[in-house]
């Protein structure tokens, strides 16, 4: 993604920003599974280079709405193009049937991996009703 002008975690932010614009920064500090001031430094240097832009929440005046600007749009398909070889190149050493076998496996172990306080509610639903 470098040769694009972007880290590997601005371009996930981008694509992430491309399907669901206009939350607040938390949202998506919660969604890239980083911390708030991690994703606040990062939105900086963005805005700064010209691909996010933040706005007052109308709802929430200590929070920002991030947008992707002019710019981060037309990198949009360079981008997915990249991203797409980048899938192409690992996965093409792989049958058709070995890549179902793995996603199922892959689905299966992602069920499995539930945060503790996902785990801690479900056990306290468990014990109230059971």
């Amino acid at each position: 993604m470098r040769e694009v002008g972007v880290t590997g975690a601005q371009a996930r932010l981008l694509m992430i920003l491309a399907a669901d614009e206009g939350r607040q920064q938390t949202h998506y500090a919660s969604v890239l599974e980083v911390e708030p001031i991690t994703l606040c430094r990062m939105v900086d240097r963005m805005v700064e280079a010209d691909l996010i832009e933040r706005s007052p929440d109308p709802n929430d005046r200590r929070a920002r709405l991030l947008s992707r600007s002019d710019k981060a749009r037309a990198l949009e398909p360079v981008l997915q193009e990249k991203i797409d070889q980048l899938v192409d190149d690992i996965q093409s050493p792989f049958t058709s049937d070995e890549l179902q076998i793995l996603h199922r496996l892959l689905s299966r172990m992602g069920e499995q991996l539930v945060s503790p306080s996902e785990k801690i509610t479900e056990n306290k639903e468990v014990t109230a009703h059971g």
